[in-house]
């Protein structure tokens, strides 16, 4: 056992380390908490116990105001011209869609722990995956927020929730945000194709608007029942990274990321979550509205977070940057202290 850790899942608390392990065949009993970041790496950690907990508190104690400017990866002049080379790959017909994304970055205080950030967060932008980490023996200390499912398992079914279309009400969504979550729903069922029991991947709900604070999204689900003896490095190898927060095809669009982003993402849209080994089951956020604590090379402790957009053809270069300023908003000012704990601005 290396130490006494938490991490919170909704009502789901897990607490000490048992193991910590990089490969997915590690994954063949007991409860785990997994991180795998967008560039591939996995962290999975298995937990000593795991229990129901009552609602967090309602003051979110122990995290501290952050004062001055956050700085971002991509400033908004490189953005733009991001997005238009994604818009002249797609004239050339390389690519259909490209999730263009820049990471934010302020720096955090030595003994600021992200348990009262993950506190903030439930309370002022209470997500339906939210998870909060704190496991700094395993390279992990995440606050997410997330809405968007990557994958449930139960049992042999496989769901996935892939999140395309994001405007400030359902009056303001475009058609392109449409087209966008059809697109995306098409790869995530080739994706599950290469898994699940021919005939049995099936979209369930196509562009169902759904309510977050302070925006809305169009969600859709797709499930499929797994062949027999799949293991999870066959589901990460066929699904990973997941396709709304990389674009279509993948492989290409993943190339358009390496070339444009110049920094990694990290868990920021990778995958943030839980598998219970013993009883077939897990869920798997998508990382996004994830903060997540890290080191420069420089020692200094800093906080990030990651925020970004879907680019077609009919992307407005200047709509793209006010989305991932959209996206980000509300999350950054809950963590720099300019939302109270009671969620009001």
């Amino acid at each position: 056992m290396l130490g006494v850790a938490v991490a919170r899942f909704g009502n789901l608390e897990a607490h000490g380390v048992e193991a910590v392990a990089h490969d997915p065949e590690a994954l063949t009993g007991g409860f785990w908490v997994v991180v795998v970041t967008f560039e591939g790496g996995l962290t999975a950690v298995r937990m000593r116990e795991v229990r129901r907990r009552p609602p967090p508190s309602d003051r979110g104690d122990g995290w501290p105001r952050l004062d001055g400017p956050w700085s971002s990866s991509l400033e908004r002049g490189a953005y733009v011209a991001g997005v238009e080379e994604v818009r002249e790959r797609i004239a050339a017909g390389t690519v259909y869609q490209v999730n263009l994304c820049r990471v934010l970055e302020h720096d955090l205080p030595e003994d600021a722990s992200l348990l009262g950030l993950g506190e903030v967060l439930a309370r002022g932008n209470p997500a339906p995956f939210a998870a909060t980490l704190d496991l700094p023996e395993a390279g992990l200390e995440v606050a997410c927020a997330s809405p968007e499912l990557y994958l449930e398992r139960r049992g042999d079914r496989l769901l996935s929730g892939p999140i395309k279309g994001t405007a400030t009400n359902r009056d303001t969504l475009l058609p392109k945000d449409w087209s966008e979550n059809v697109m995306i729903v098409d790869l995530v069922r080739n994706d599950l194709g290469h898994l699940c029991l021919p005939g049995s991947v099936d979209v369930e709900a196509l562009c169902r608007v759904e309510e977050h604070p302070g925006l809305v999204h169009l969600t859709s689900d797709v499930a499929g029942r797994m062949r027999p003896g799949t293991t999870w490095r066959d589901v990460l190898a066929a699904t990973f990274p997941p396709g709304s927060v990389s674009g279509a095809p993948k492989h290409t669009a993943l190339q358009a990321i390496a070339d444009l982003e110049p920094v990694p993402r990290g868990p920021y849209c990778g995958a943030v979550g839980w598998v219970d080994a013993d009883r077939d089951e897990a869920v798997l956020a998508v990382g996004i509205r994830t903060f997540w604590a890290a080191r420069r090379d420089d020692g200094r402790r800093v906080l990030r977070f990651g925020t970004g957009a879907g680019i077609t053809w009919g992307s407005s270069a200047a709509h793209e940057w006010d989305e991932t300023e959209l996206k980000a908003a509300r999350l950054v000012a809950l963590a720099t202290g300019r939302v109270g704990a009671s969620g009001r601005l």
